[in-house]
């Protein structure tokens, strides 16, 4: 289970001010398989990095019974001086396992080629995503955070994510953020929209879409 119990969260930057969410409290369950629609800047990443612990709330409180992948997208989550398998390396230590299996397992479905041996700083935006899905793959997570990830590379690799999805989805639970409905129909059963600071949750993906777009369309 993961909680959030009155949870606000406020940036200070210099003599601004940027409050990104205002008192969110909502539960996700073993099982529960989540899509959040929301605009540019609305807070979507900010909120993964809440639910996965890489940030704190301004106030309110989060817990945790379920442990969660960082959120796997687009963003860099590694050392770019480091090559992925040092990266690799170093993420299978932290978490206990062994190194010579998870870097096999990670080169083998990201399929980087030679890049796998080459420092991050020269990967490409799909290559780092490619990475960061591989690396998370190979760890068992109760929850995995997904931010956009599933359009990264050519169809055979679209495939292989789809499918490694799914299989994650049937044993734990999954929070995604995507602008494509069909994407967040596929792999989500229930929707949520963040706007305005809060989140609102609907039964069905479709609901969900339909509101955001309706509240994108009255904003434009």
């Amino acid at each position: 289970m993961i909680e959030f119990d009155d949870v606000s969260k406020t940036y200070h930057i210099r003599k601004f001010e940027k409050q990104v969410f205002s008192h969110l409290s909502f539960t996700i369950n073993p099982g529960d398989s989540l899509g959040i629609c929301g605009a540019n800047g609305a807070g979507k990443s900010t909120l993964m990095r809440l639910i996965a612990g890489v940030e704190s709330p301004t106030s309110g409180r989060v817990t945790r019974t379920m442990t969660t992948s960082w959120p796997i997208g687009y963003s860099s989550c590694f050392q770019a001086s480091l090559t992925g398998a040092d990266n690799a390396r170093f993420i299978a230590r932290i978490y206990g396992q062994d190194a010579d299996v998870l870097c096999d397992y990670v080169e083998d479905f990201a399929q980087l080629g030679p890049y796998f041996h080459q420092p991050v700083y020269s990967y490409s935006a799909g290559m780092n995503a490619r990475l960061a899905f591989g690396v998370s793959l190979a760890i068992n997570f109760d929850c995995y955070l997904v931010d956009e990830v599933t359009a990264a590379g050519d169809e055979r690799f679209r495939i292989r994510c789809e499918e490694a999805l799914m299989h994650r989805k049937q044993n734990g639970a999954l929070v995604m953020i995507s602008h494509d409905a069909n994407t967040l129909l596929q792999y989500c059963d229930r929707g949520a929209v963040l706007y305005g600071g809060s989140l609102t949750f609907y039964d069905t993906i479709a609901e969900a879409t339909e509101v955001h777009h309706r509240l994108q369309s009255r904003a434009a």
